[in-house]
């Protein structure tokens, strides 16, 4: 039982069922001939090649065995969605700097280590450069706060 909780022999499932998807999400699509290629000959490759790996990797790791899978840290993946959430709710109705602030304050309560100074330096440098880059390269019309910018 150990050999199938091996993260090489799960990755390789996770091929599988990623050329198996494709396969399914592609079947509408006609393939044609190498020489006349239709729309779907590149998608039906790409997923074959992923199953033929995929198939590959998980034997291999049956025979071999390999480190085990640990069991998933649960704070740290709740505290990042949680954040996420939150910046995209804020974003349209505070603007871009408070989703900010909420994102990285959040997002950061879900590491082992809370530093307050390193969370305001983030949140700083964050939002100059998102100001840099989304207002000033691009051109995009974002709220820094609504009301003011």
């Amino acid at each position: 039982m150990s050999r199938f909780l091996s993260k090489d022999f799960l990755a390789g499932v996770m091929f599988i069922a990623f050329g198996l998807g494709a396969l399914y999400l592609g079947r509408h699509l006609a393939p044609g001939t190498s020489v006349r290629m239709g729309p779907g000959w590149v998608p039906h490759a790409l997923s074959y090649i992923m199953l033929v790996l995929g198939g590959i990797v998980s034997v291999i790791a049956l025979f071999t065995g390999g480190e085990q899978v640990e069991a998933p840290k649960w704070k740290p993946i709740t505290m990042v969605t949680i954040g996420i959430v939150a910046f995209a709710l804020l974003l349209e109705s505070t603007g871009m700097f408070p989703a900010l602030v909420a994102l990285v304050l959040i997002a950061s309560l879900g590491g082992d280590e809370f530093k307050l100074w390193e969370v305001v330096a983030n949140i700083v440098v964050l939002t100059i450069l998102c100001i840099l880059v989304f207002k000033v390269g691009l051109s995009m019309n974002i709220a820094v706060l609504n009301g003011v910018w």
